[in-house]
């Protein structure tokens, strides 16, 4: 699970769980002869989203234009109108994105000009409907957003500090056994604190002991 958010804005919204694209898919629509064709990817950061946008551009290296969006769990959004007119074309695609509250996706819209201009008006609506049209078809799934936690602590107290991260639903619940047990797991963002009061509790009574 993705577990980026310290900082971010899906943290100051105090959202905790999102849908993404569960799959690559294509739309392609013909507007006044010009072909829109909307490449849908699931990207979780830069690196990803400049490999696709190298695919796309290498796949239709003869497109007047492949206009772009992303937006990332992190908070991180970018567009880009690649040579169209400023404002229509990377802004709608994003907008389509926004409205869907679809996150980690990138979209990619390649136009290849058919002879007849549409207009601002009719680059901001071709480009918004192809971006939806992939939108509408990614099969989205949900997501719990997550924060790490690590900590170590002392063997007897090993039990009692597994059930209060199994109660809260821990994922990729992770323990070394050195001098002490080291502990590494995701928890749900909006347990986080809960886990951390319950632990500092135990702690302050000596029931556990442990560090962070």
């Amino acid at each position: 699970m993705r577990s980026k958010i310290p900082g971010g804005k899906l943290k100051q919204r105090g959202m905790n769980a999102f849908n993404e694209p569960s799959k690559f898919v294509t739309a392609e629509l013909k507007i006044k002869r010009s072909i829109f064709i909307a490449n849908l990817k699931p990207c979780h950061d830069e690196f990803q989203a400049r490999n696709f946008l190298n695919e796309i551009i290498s796949l239709h290296h003869d497109a007047n234009h492949n206009c772009r969006a992303y937006i990332f769990d992190s908070g991180r959004e970018y567009f880009s109108d690649d040579g169209e007119p400023s404002g229509t074309a990377g802004r709608p695609i994003l907008n389509a994105i926004k409205q869907s509250k679809i996150l980690n996706v990138m979209i990619i819209v390649t136009r290849y000009f058919g002879g007849v201009k549409l207009g601002v008006r009719g680059l901001i609506d071709a480009y918004s409907e192809a971006a939806k049209t992939a939108l509408n078809i990614c099969e989205p799934v949900k997501k719990i957003l997550t924060k790490n936690f690590k900590l170590s602590f002392e063997y007897n107290s090993m039990g009692l500090i597994k059930k209060i991260f199994e109660a809260h639903n821990a994922q990729n619940l992770k323990l070394e056994y050195l001098q002490r047990v080291n502990l590494n797991a995701d928890v749900p963002a909006d347990e986080f604190e809960n886990i951390l009061k319950q632990l500092d509790e135990l702690n302050a009574r000596g029931i556990i002991k442990y560090e962070s």
